[in-house]
C-alpha cells in the first residue's frame, strides 16, 4: 500500500471530458494528464474533442502564428 496516494484535482459538478476512456465524468475520476476540463455542464464535455478540433483549425489558419513566405535554408 502506498503511504502517498496521488489524488485527482477537481471538485463534483465540474464536468470532464476523458482522453484516456473517450467519456465524459463529473468530478476527479481520472488525473489531469488524460483529461479535457473543467466544463461547466455535461453537453460542454461531451462536445471537447468537436471544440478541441475546431480551436486546432483555427489556430492553424491565424495569420498571426505563421510566417508569410517560407524560409529558403539556401539564403543563409
Amino acid at each position: 500500500m502506498a503511504l502517498f496516494k496521488k489524488r485527482t484535482v477537481g471538485k463534483p459538478g465540474e464536468w470532464y471530458y476523458c482522453l484516456e476512456h473517450k467519456k465524459v465524468e463529473e468530478g476527479p475520476e481520472c488525473p489531469a494528464k488524460d483529461r479535457f476540463g473543467p466544463y461547466a455542464s455535461r453537453g460542454e464535455a461531451q462536445h471537447a474533442m468537436e471544440t478541441a478540433r475546431e480551436r486546432n483549425v483555427e489556430w492553424e489558419t491565424d495569420p498571426r502564428w505563421h510566417d508569410s513566405a517560407p524560409r529558403d535554408p539556401a539564403d543563409d
